[in-house]
């Protein structure tokens, strides 16, 4: 008999989170608490418009940080100012949900960031009115499956967390209960 894959996360947020957020906001049903919804990992890389190489290593780094193939980017418009047509190749995402998205989640607040140089928590700053956080990373070398050597280039990510939140303080107290570093 096999037992099906439960991610910690989706437990922690079963037995601990939502009995939390239903007496701290006062919450009259379980699924009234905001959950997550989706992860979005994203690279801009202008300069790929002149080297389809840099584009192939970004999509293999984002592929091994996330176990997720990751999809090119294209323009919508032409923009002369930066030299890029519509339909040319401008970055890579990767759109994680589910257990996966859980997992991710998990290394990302216990192992990756506190893996970069001069950590010292997240600032509150990051929400954008609806509940939804974005962390912006200057280097993608914090995540453990790469290796610095075999990496042609250093460059920045955003990672966007969605979730079912209204409003940022529902947002940010789901986020702390799970563990995310915010500066006190």
């Amino acid at each position: 008999m096999t037992t099906k894959y439960v991610s910690r996360f989706r437990e922690k947020y079963i037995k601990e989170i939502v009995p939390a957020m239903m007496k701290r906001f006062k919450y009259t049903s379980s699924m009234q608490v905001p959950k997550l919804e989706k992860i979005v990992l994203n690279v801009g890389m202008g300069e790929a418009a002149e080297n389809n190489k840099l584009l192939d290593g970004v999509v293999n780094e984002l592929t091994a940080i996330t176990g997720q193939k990751a999809v090119i980017t294209r323009s919508k418009k032409d923009i002369s100012n930066f030299k890029v047509r519509k339909g040319s190749a401008i970055g890579a995402r990767v759109t994680l949900r589910g257990d996966r998205m859980l997992d991710f989640f998990d290394k990302l607040i216990n192992v990756d960031l506190p893996r970069a140089r001069d950590f010292k928590g997240l600032t509150g700053k990051l929400f954008d009115g609806g509940g939804n956080c974005t962390i912006g990373l200057k280097e993608q070398v914090i995540f453990p499956e790469l290796d610095i050597d075999k990496t042609e280039q250093i460059h920045g990510m955003d990672i966007t967390i969605v979730t079912t939140a209204t409003k940022d303080e529902d947002a940010k107290a789901v986020l702390e209960l799970y563990g995310m570093p915010f500066k006190k």
